[in-house]
């Protein structure tokens, strides 16, 4: 038997390695950009319940190639109430049949053709005008980086084929327990369980495993990614911890039911796939073997999935009773976002969504802000005028860490229409953050110079303001419901309602001009300051109209944004 030249087989099989690994990781990424957008959606209006969840699941994990994107867009889901937490437990158990689809496409062993996809995925993200077709470009190019690391494997392990101590470590690989030990290391190490079922089908398409051997790397491969489930859950939310603990239970659950049952299994997963009867030996098992274990690796999630999901309510409380009694993490006491987690920012749809929640919380503290403190700088409120300024300060702090966070976001990959959302959340957090620099250097002023000088309105002047006030404030809620319902009718209400509220202002100034006229020093003063408080009460409903504006410009028609109840109290 010839001599082995090691040093060239692990250069081929490290390379091969690295060009699979890496192309699978390229193809995902580029999906996930692409796609993510418009699989959040499909994924948000279907998961009614966890059958049509675990089907939402398995579609949208199957397009992106990720579970754990899939899994990052539940967990934002429950977290904002969009989803009871055993309705993404479905989710959750179809994502693990997504995840079979990268085994199937692996077991077609398209490798000739594998310089050619690159060659055209290439051509096409250098070309391509459009952002979405360059991200299509590249994710092709990956594939096609993942099939000719694939043939890079193939060539290198060929020598090694009658190689007595290879041989003989794939006969100890027979032993169920060994395979699945294996199979759990690999996936530990590379953190992709649908890594280790492609490497498994190469292996397969050289003849060098069986599929009862198969099947049980497979198996360890589905413990082996409950590593990265829990790992990726380390300093995240509790519903992230949550989530991550389901998908552990359920795979632990399924191993366990097909570990002792290994053989019937295959013999079911020969009957209903392919045969290569013109084939014998060594090339035959090369020809089934692969199909085979991609078929069994999609049955056997199938089949979980089935099986466990009338059972989703059970999952969901064990993983509640088990992580019951852990706390989020404590914030720094600047920190006052409730949404804004860095898990999110790897699925820029989903981070945006989380940066719109905490919009919609800012939003609420403005609001209140504005509607305390119009009637109380009319009326010398003291008390609600000595908080106005420590409510601004919190409020800027969320503003601070809103816009932090969109920069974060804005430094990573986004195609249509994210790059216009991203704009209009910045806009609108400016705009919202004015709204309390209004309130307390423009009203609180006002109210404290009304209040050491002594000067008063009468009563029809007081009314004129109150009106105008009102109908800021009427303009401002209108506009934080444009934003929060997506309600494009009533943007446009707001910005068309300057020419009504100007004529208001003008009678308000034209009533002033009672009180000037009397030349008296009272009555002067009386005028000034109430200029001044219509100026002010001009800019809050300047604010609202650029709310408007922004959310019309930046937006197409949108599903109204369900959420949960913001509050309306200080953020501190």
């Amino acid at each position: 038997m010839p001599s082995l030249d090691l040093g060239v087989i692990l250069v081929g099989l490290g390379g091969g390695l690295a060009l699979f690994l890496y192309g699978m990781r390229k193809m995902t990424e580029a999906l996930k950009t692409v796609a993510g957008p418009r699989l959040k959606d499909v994924l948000a209006r279907i998961a009614t319940n966890r059958f049509t969840g675990a089907l939402s699941g398995a579609l949208v994990t199957a397009a992106i190639q990720s579970s754990s994107v899939t899994t990052v867009m539940v967990v934002g889901f429950v977290s904002a109430g969009l989803l009871t937490f055993t309705q993404s437990v479905g989710v959750i158990m179809g994502a693990n049949v997504g995840t079979t689809v990268t085994a199937q496409i692996v077991a077609f062993d398209v490798s000739e053709y594998a310089l050619a996809m690159i060659a055209v995925g290439f051509l096409t993200e250098l070309l391509a005008r459009r952002e979405s077709m360059r991200h299509y470009g590249m994710a092709l190019m990956g594939l096609g980086l993942l099939f000719f690391g694939m043939g890079l494997m193939g060539d290198a392990t060929d020598p090694v084929r009658n190689h007595e101590p290879f041989v003989t470590f794939l006969q100890e690989l027979r032993n169920p327990l060994l395979a699945m030990a294996a199979g759990f290391a690999f996936t530990a190490v590379v953190q992709s369980s649908s890594a280790t079922a492609g490497i498994v089908i190469v292996l397969a398409t050289q003849g060098f495993i069986t599929l009862e051997t198969g099947i049980a790397l497979v198996l360890g491969s589905n413990i082996g990614t409950c590593v990265t489930a829990m790992l990726s859950a380390i300093g995240r939310p509790r519903e992230a911890v949550k989530a991550a603990v389901v998908h552990v239970l359920f795979n632990l659950a399924g191993v366990a039911l097909l570990v002792g049952l290994i053989g019937p299994f295959a013999d079911l997963v020969r009957a209903i796939s392919p045969a290569a009867s013109e084939l014998d030996g060594t090339a035959r098992l090369a020809a089934e073997v692969p199909r085979q274990i991609a078929n069994a690796h999609t049955v056997f999630n199938v089949g979980c999935t089935v099986l466990f999901i009338g059972f989703a309510g059970t999952f969901a409380t064990v993983a509640d009773r088990l992580v019951r009694g852990r706390r989020d993490r404590v914030r720094d006491t600047g920190d006052r976002s409730e949404y804004l987690d860095p898990m999110y920012l790897d699925q820029p749809a989903v981070a945006l969504d989380r940066a719109r929640l905490e919009l919609d919380r800012l939003a609420g503290f403005a609001q209140g802000m504005a509607e305390d403190a119009l009637p109380a700088a009319l009326a010398g409120d003291a008390d609600t005028l000595g908080t106005l300024r420590q409510r601004d300060r919190a409020l800027d702090d969320l503003h601070a860490e809103i816009v932090a966070y969109l920069g974060r976001l804005s430094a990573g990959n986004l195609v249509d229409p994210l790059p216009q959302r991203l704009q209009e959340y910045f806009a609108i957090a400016n705009a919202l953050e004015n709204v309390g620099d209004t309130v307390a250097g423009g009203f609180v002023a006002l109210a404290g110079k009304r209040s050491g000088r002594g000067v008063s309105f009468d009563s029809a002047t007081v009314s004129r303001l109150e009106t105008l006030a009102a109908s800021a404030s009427a303009a401002f809620a209108r506009a934080v419901t444009a934003f929060r319902d997506s309600d494009r009718a009533a943007a446009r209400e707001v910005v068309e309602s300057r020419r009504a509220f100007n004529d208001l202002a003008d009678a308000a100034r034209t009533g002033l001009l009672t009180q000037a006229a009397s030349a008296s020093e009272a009555g002067v003063a009386a005028y000034r300051l109430g200029i001044d408080f219509v100026e002010e009460v001009k800019q809050l409903h300047t604010l609202a109209r650029r709310i408007a504006r922004a959310f019309l410009d930046a937006r197409a028609p949108d599903v109204p944004f369900q959420r949960r109840t913001a509050g309306r109290g200080p953020v501190a």
